[in-house]
């Protein structure tokens, strides 16, 4: 059987590392009694919430930039983002002196955009979701020459995403089982390849908000699907078509994604604060919902739940806290 070729290799992802190592934050892989316990396997969780900006996203965003030609460096760069992404491209295109314009969904969280503007960004609100952003941004690129960082569907991205699966591996050698929040499939792809490539044991699988799943629907029907636009917690993985690049590689490599509710998000956002005291946005929070919900078929497995990020609008957060007590 030929072996698959994709757009990302091991050697890709070990590059990508050494080219953003001295400006990224090595998250810590901190154990979890109490989830534990609850959840009856031995639980890890990866705090890419304790990024600089509060996400796993810039790991591949700088990644990308840090390979723009002397003339794109100049001309400036522009994203679609529901907020990480923009934040990661805002913050290190801030730090390397480039021109960053970010266009962002109507409805994104004030935090969100807020953070991106402070990084010195130029900051266009356009349309109800991701997708509608996206068609703004193309736009804009073409008019304006920017190249256009995308969030997902990108080799330098995913390559960079991947340095999280490196780390996984290091930090815990003898992982049995990776979750990791779906939105486009970028970072699961990326972990996928780095775990993969070096331990092909390890299950990795996928989480993503039901009322917006179209990684789930493309698998389902072996080919890409775009859904409709739909409002979630979960709104950093809110994409309505998975990429061209990522599809094959998760649809290869990753071993199931499995769906959550919206009352399992924020049940699991809570679960997170009392119980771990950590602060964790709907995405990441889906990896918790997928194991406590016993949506994956694990038991006395050393599972790394990835908690992807951090940036939760405080509105949401109260009306969350307010509905658990």
């Amino acid at each position: 059987m030929t072996k698959p070729i994709f757009a990302v290799t091991l050697d890709d992802i070990r590059a990508a590392r050494e080219r953003i190592g001295p400006a990224i934050v090595r998250t810590p892989l901190a154990a979890s009694e109490n989830l534990s316990k609850l959840c009856g396997n031995r639980v890890y969780c990866k705090l890419e919430n304790l990024t600089v900006t509060g996400s796993f996203k810039e790991r591949g965003a700088l990644n990308k930039l840090l390979q723009l030609t002397a003339d794109e460096k100049k001309a400036g760069v522009i994203a679609a983002s529901a907020g990480n992404h923009a934040q990661g491209v805002s913050y290190h295109a801030q730090r390397l002196g480039i021109a960053a314009t970010i266009v962002m969904p109507a409805r994104t969280p004030l935090i969100k955009v807020t953070a991106v503007k402070s990084h010195g960004a130029e900051v266009v609100l356009h349309g109800a979701n991701y997708d509608d952003a996206y068609e703004k941004a193309v736009e804009l690129q073409k008019e304006r020459k920017l190249t256009f960082v995308h969030p997902f569907d990108d080799p330098a991205i995913i390559a960079g995403q991947g340095t999280v699966g490196l780390e996984i591996l290091e930090q815990l050698p003898e992982v049995d089982v990776i979750v990791v929040p779906i939105g486009g499939g970028g970072l699961a792809s990326g972990i996928a390849i780095a775990v993969k490539s070096q331990r092909p044991d390890v299950l990795v699988y996928g989480v993503q908000a039901k009322r917006i799943a179209a990684m789930d629907a493309s698998l389902a029907k072996g080919e890409l699907v775009t859904l409709p636009g739909a409002r979630t917690l979960a709104e950093g993985i809110a994409v309505r078509t998975a990429g061209t690049l990522t599809f094959p590689i998760v649809n290869e490599l990753v071993d199931g994604v499995v769906t959550v509710d919206e009352e399992e998000i924020a049940s699991s956002v809570l679960l997170l604060i009392e119980k771990e005291k950590t602060v964790v946005e709907g995405a990441g929070a889906t990896t918790l919902a997928a194991l406590v919900n016993d949506r994956l078929p694990l038991s006395g497995k050393r599972v790394v739940l990835v908690l992807s990020g951090g940036n939760i609008d405080v509105n949401v957060l109260a009306r969350i806290i307010e509905r658990g007590l």
